[in-house]
């Protein structure tokens, strides 16, 4: 006997819903409520697919229902990087995952060991990898700035100790601690000289 699958009724529908569609999770990313003068109101979705990242737009019918995804959000820790693949734990039951880059993406450019990130999960393998909303960063190199750049507009790019490169404002230094929106990849401030 199989377990009973959760569903949705379209009175739950709301971004951020974990869904199921032909076997495979998805991510309502919009919903819109449309009320025609006749007939039944409708319920204008977009979803992305949460392992191949495409997108899907889909129109119900009020009553309609979505099988709910098995999806599980859980807090890992960044071990290391083998090869191409990234290693992490779940600090609660120790269980390791082998991540490869096609699902890491970029993440590499904000992440060093002993990070906690989010890790989403399907059917027990790892879909999703995201670092911690901002993260600080040492700059490894950058060039000086000019006398009188203490404007925020100057910019510059500036390597990190990941190996990736940032646009920095003109007055910061090699040595400096930057903290950078890892969803963005845009500088937020100096944490430190």
């Amino acid at each position: 006997m199989t377990p009973a699958v959760a569903t949705y009724n379209t009175s739950d529908f709301r971004k951020g819903l974990k869904i199921q569609i032909d076997g495979e999770p998805y991510l309502m990313t919009e919903m819109m409520f449309v009320k025609p003068g006749k007939g039944n109101a409708l319920y204008k979705c977009k979803m992305k697919n949460l392992i191949r990242g495409t997108t899907l737009d889909r129109t119900y019918k009020g009553g309609d229902s979505l099988e709910s995804a098995d999806v599980e959000t859980t807090s890992v820790q960044f071990l290391y990087r083998q090869g191409e693949d990234y290693v992490f734990m779940d600090g609660t039951t120790f269980d390791q995952y082998e991540v490869t880059s096609d699902v890491a993406g970029d993440i590499w450019k904000y992440i060093k060991d002993g990070m906690e990130c989010t890790m989403t999960l399907y059917n027990g393998n790892a879909i999703i990898v995201e670092p911690p909303q901002h993260v600080t960063l040492e700059v490894i190199e950058t060039a000086p700035g000019t006398k009188g750049d203490t404007a925020t507009n100057v910019t510059k790019p500036a390597k990190v100790e990941t190996g990736a490169e940032f646009l920095v404002p003109g007055f910061i230094k090699e040595g400096n601690v930057v903290k950078i929106n890892s969803a963005t990849g845009e500088y937020v401030e100096r944490v430190s000289n």
